[in-house]
């Protein structure tokens, strides 16, 4: 058995789940530290994405109640209907552009230095949508208190701003939640609507990549098996714990120290490529 290969899964997979619903993006850390670790190959990229599902699972554990409640009651109730349909309208921009680009952006995009820049970017429009924020706090004209107060059109608005996550750096859950808020939803459930939206998002994007691995079964060797399934473990553990402070932390929180985070990390993965300090791939 490969100790440094699982070694690396379990730190991806702590990677994985830390990040992927802080507004920091996951994605970007896994390519950084998937560059450094030289697990960056095909089968680097397709453990990416299938250990996200784990971080997925953390999600359903944390909010059952409110899923099971949905899925019980979707035939009589028309909160838990609309609650569905906002989901899947929510999804559709994305996963169709990612049908339609992802590969073309996978060949562009998924590299250090363009990582880097969308954090920095992405740091400036979070320190945007918190001044607007604050102005809907102040002036008390949100009318949205939970995600069962979410429209369709509110769904679809969420939706477009997920987009920006297709650009590796963004963040996904950056960009459904500072998107919802530029939209005007309150901090509290633009982060809770952006928890469900990763359901079928990333859902969709674990089950891709397992039918391709599955048409490629050369690459299910006996060690990357383990991989993955150790690095989903570490990924469940680590998201779950982060789900719960999450959730604590936006209820008197705002992500100013988040935009401060992207910027150091951003800056110091383009003074250390300009530099010579590590040589990042391209």
């Amino acid at each position: 058995m490969d100790l440094i290969l699982l070694a690396k899964a379990v730190l991806l997979g702590v990677v994985e789940g830390l990040t992927e619903f802080l507004p920091i993006s996951s994605t970007g850390h896994l390519i950084l530290v998937g560059d450094l670790l030289n697990f960056n190959d095909e089968r680097g990229k397709a453990f990416e994405v299938i250990i996200q599902f784990g971080a997925i699972l953390a999600v359903c554990w944390e909010f059952r109640a409110k899923l099971w409640k949905v899925a019980s009651t979707a035939r009589t109730s028309s909160i838990s209907r609309r609650f569905i349909l906002n989901l899947l309208i929510a999804s559709i921009p994305a996963m169709g552009l990612a049908f339609i680009f992802g590969k073309h952006i996978k060949a562009v995009l998924f590299a250090p230095i363009p990582v880097a820049s969308a954090f920095i970017v992405g740091a400036l429009i979070i320190f945007w949508a918190e001044r607007r924020q604050a102005k809907l706090i102040y002036s008390g004209k949100s009318y949205i208190q939970s995600v069962d107060d979410l429209t369709p059109f509110d769904a679809l608005k969420v939706g477009l701003a997920q987009c920006a996550a297709l650009i590796p750096g963004t963040s996904r859950s950056g960009a459904t939640i500072i998107g919802g808020m530029l939209f005007g939803l309150p901090r509290a459930v633009a982060t809770e609507f952006s928890f469900f939206l990763a359901i079928p998002v990333i859902g969709g994007a674990t089950a891709y990549e397992l039918l391709k691995l599955w048409k490629n079964p050369v690459s299910l060797s006996g060690d990357f098996v383990w991989a993955i399934v150790i690095g989903f473990i570490a990924a469940f553990i680590s998201a779950f714990i982060c789900v719960r402070w999450l959730i604590h932390y936006v209820a008197g929180h705002n992500f100013i120290p988040f935009a401060w985070y992207r910027i150091v990390f951003g800056v110091l993965v383009l003074l250390s490529a300009y530099s010579g300090l590590v040589a990042w791939s391209h």
